[in-house]
């Protein structure tokens, strides 16, 4: 043993603690991934000849000693290992390559110390607490090719002096993926998923990207989403040969797309949605070759151009993990692309088959669309299209010309909601594509007949041409598409009787025929539809009774019959049963269940334009009686995302008052709300308490990482939701500045209003807006 050079099990069952010696002649040992325990021991420090050092995976616990400096490659990812990195591990690293400490719980500030470690190739440092903000010795690593900082705390401003870094081919600034969800679920480890929900992305920086690391020679990746940068894009200056991937999502940046991206030949996925982007694309920008170009959400305008169609370059294969030593930029690409499809939202409806997302959603554009912004190269019967248009001010005929390519593509899924075009679907839509997933063409102009071709198109799931100006008949072919699962032509100027034959179409889920003008009587085969969770027939000219047996379908939770000339009683079902949904039937047998309110209608549209489905529950402008509500579901969605950032700030906001003995002294016990919005009855700790009966249970709806939400009468009719929060969930990891700034800046449509709040040591809680309308769960397709 005292000759021996590599001692290797990683991946087996080890336990126990590190012995203390080993032998001198040591030069790799690699006990990656076992259940070891305890810390690193010195005596490590007496193998002369170790280079690569591999506990990763572990137990490993206490702080970082100072000798792992002089090695090559080290690799400590996924332990326990905290306090702050010493700045003698830099004193004597002229070796060391490849440093990976991500996964632990490291705090204070990135050593600067690491900018002598002249060789290092790859540092990994994401996934712990590391705050203040990055070092600009950094700069000084001229053979770095790697350097994520991801899921810290980090702020400042992104130092310019990266921009040093000529070898530097990948940069991850922020990152919402979650590194370590397949390493969680197949090991079953605790402490992973206690480290997984601890160490969200706070990264809060300031400023811009500097040019200097956008002119990076040799840049292929840049990942910073949701990381509160601002100002325009930088120009690369056309030293953009590399680059791959950029990822600037969710930020605050304005102007216009740099003309210089159009020299990216190597770009093939961009996603620059939610920011404050404006002016108009160019058609030399490479997105037919791009498998994601994401601008949703921006105040982009003019054209949607005829993209100009160069050769394209093969995509990198979609697979692997960031921690490959022998070609980790190709690594994280991978990673990175695997986790960004995966995530898609239409990931589900294509199955196994390769995406393609082009997303102009949530902008201004208008004109008509000329052209499938895809190239030839990127068609195939194993590619499935995404194109969302949604949300613009596209005019012009619908255009049969988004449907040229379909039978060439495994699916196509297609959404130009909420825009002004006119014109009729086309008679042979059927046959033009068969392929054709999902189609939401909703709050256009759109007139005449639905095509009976229509029940040609096998594959469809979701088909919405809601709030247009169609009439006629609903076609009985439709009953021929036996995977549909959402139905939804509200709001036209349909006529006659629901035919019957759409009993036949057993996975439907959502049907809305609300508002149009409908007659005769809803068919009794509708009971058959076990799926269906949502049945909208209000506001039409509906005479007869309501099928009784409706109330045996037990999936079906959203029912609205309202402003019909229905008659007879009334189906004997307390979850179906709401006075709302049967208002206006002068001959309906009185309705008698109590503390139900009417909907109230919202101005808004009822379809999210960037979205792959439209609401099941859709809901027009123009409407202005309809009894179910789908924007009270689209709160709901906002709501979970909106209420958990204000949970985050207010609490973070708190840890720093707590932290600070001046705030102690202020009197944190004091039983106080905070008010930001007069909601005309006085909001005080005890009213508030009072009505949520001390928190008791009875009054709880809904419960989620952050803490329980009660629902809570004030007063008479005056109903508010107060989330008592979790405390033991939270640690205090930024400051409260930088997300205040991020959160004034925050546009939704639908954002839940923060009320106030009250904090004290013993307990915190947030009053918000009450959402009527049941959870999202039951209500989202």
């Amino acid at each position: 043993m005292d000759k021996l050079e590599v001692f290797d099990l990683e991946g087996n069952l080890v336990s126990g603690l590190l012995p203390i010696s080993f032998p001198r002649s040591l030069r790799v040992l690699n006990l990656g991934f076992n259940k070891i325990e305890g810390g690193i021991p010195n005596s490590l420090s007496h193998c002369r000849n170790l280079e690569i050092l591999n506990l990763a995976g572990n137990r490993i616990n206490g702080t970082l000693p100072a000798f792992i400096g002089g090695l090559r490659g080290v690799h400590l990812s996924l332990n326990q290992l905290g306090e702050a990195v010493l700045g003698e591990i830099g004193d004597n690293c002229e070796k060391l390559e490849h440093l990976d400490l991500s996964g632990n719980f490291f705090v204070g500030g990135i050593p600067r110390s690491l900018g002598n470690c002249a060789n290092l190739r790859t540092l990994l440092l994401y996934s712990n607490l590391f705050e203040e903000v990055i070092p600009s010795e950094l700069g000084m690593l001229g053979k770095l090719e790697v350097l994520d900082v991801s899921r810290n705390s980090l702020s400042g401003s992104i130092p310019s002096e990266l921009g040093n870094c000529s070898g530097l081919s990948v940069l991850v600034l922020s990152n919402l993926f979650d590194p370590y969800q397949d390493v969680n679920s197949s090991r079953g480890d605790y402490l992973l998923d206690q480290l997984s929900s601890a160490n969200e992305d706070f990264n809060f920086f300031e400023g811009g990207i500097p040019v200097e690391i956008m002119t990076l020679p040799k840049l292929k990746m840049l990942w910073a989403p949701s990381a509160t940068l601002e100002g325009s894009l930088q120009s690369t200056r056309g030293a953009c040969d590399k680059l791959e991937m950029i990822n600037l999502a969710h930020n605050f940046f304005s102007g216009a797309i740099p003309l210089e991206f159009s020299t990216c030949n190597k770009l093939w996925y961009m996603d620059l949605s939610y920011n404050w982007l404006k002016g108009e694309l160019v058609k030399e920008l490479p997105v037919p070759c791009m498998i994601v170009f994401d601008i949703n959400g921006n105040s982009l305008s003019g054209l949607i151009p005829s993209f100009y169609r160069g050769s394209c370059q093969p995509v990198p294969s979609i697979n692997g993990y960031p921690s490959s030593i022998y070609d980790p930029s190709s690594a994280y690409l991978s990673f990175f692309a695997n986790k960004a499809m995966s995530r898609s939202p239409a990931d589900s409806l294509v199955g196994d088959s390769e995406i393609v997302v082009h997303n102009f959603g949530g902008n201004k554009f208008t004109g008509t669309l000329k052209s499938m912004p895809i190239a030839s190269v990127r068609l195939g019967k194993q590619t499935s299209y995404v194109f969302l248009a949604g949300e613009n001010k596209l005019t012009g005929s619908f255009p049969g010309i988004l449907f040229d390519k379909c039978d060439e593509l495994n699916k196509l899924i297609l959404n130009v909601s909420n825009n002004k075009m006119n014109g009729q679907v086309p008679a042979d839509i059927g046959t033009m594509c068969r392929s054709l997933k999902l189609l939401d063409a909703s709050s256009n102009q759109i007139i005449g007949f639905i095509p009976a071709s229509i029940g040609k198109m096998a594959s469809l799931i979701s088909l919405n041409l809601s709030w247009n100006l169609l009439q006629g008949q609903i076609p009985a072919s439709l009953s021929q598409i036996k995977d549909l699962k959402y139905l939804s032509l509200a709001g036209n100027k349909i006529n006659g009787s629901i035919p019957s034959s759409l009993c036949e179409l057993r996975s439907l889920e959502v049907l809305d025929l609300s508002s149009n003008m409908l007659s005769g009587e809803i068919p009794r085969d509708l009971v058959n539809l076990r799926n269906l969770t949502a049945l909208l027939l209000n506001d039409n000219k509906l005479s007869g009774q309501i099928p009784s047996g409706l109330a045996n379908v037990t999936m079906l939770s959203a029912f609205n019959v309202s402003f019909n000339n229905l008659s007879g009683p009334l189906p004997l079902s307390n979850n179906l049963m709401k006075c709302s949904s049967v208002l206006g039937n002068p001959y309906l047998r009185p309705c008698h269940v109590f503390s139900l309110t009417v909907p109230t209608p919202y101005p808004g549209s009822a379809t999210e334009a960037q979205g792959y489905t439209a609401s099941p529950m859709s809901q027009s402008p123009r409407s202005g009686n309809n009894g179910f509500n789908s924007i009270e579901i689209a709160s709901i969605a906002s709501a979970s995302a909106i209420v958990s950032v204000l949970l985050a700030l207010i609490i973070l906001f708190l840890y720093t008052r707590k932290c600070s003995p001046k705030s102690r002294i202020m009197g944190s016990t004091k039983k106080e709300v905070t008010v930001f919005k007069d909601i005309g009855v006085p909001l005080t700790f005890e009213n508030v308490v009072r009505a949520t009966g001390s928190f008791n249970a009875s009054n709880c709806i809904g419960n989620g990482g952050f803490g329980a939400t009660y629902k809570a009468e004030i007063s008479p009719g005056t109903l508010v939701a107060v989330k008592k929060l979790a405390l033991g969930r939270f640690q205090g990891v930024q400051q409260f500045h930088a997300e205040i700034k991020a959160l004034g800046r925050v546009r939704h449509p639908n954002l839940v209003t923060l009320i106030g709040y009250h904090a004290s040591e013993a307990e915190m809680f947030l009053i918000y807006n009450y959402l009527p309308g049941g959870n999202l769960e039951n209500n989202y397709i």
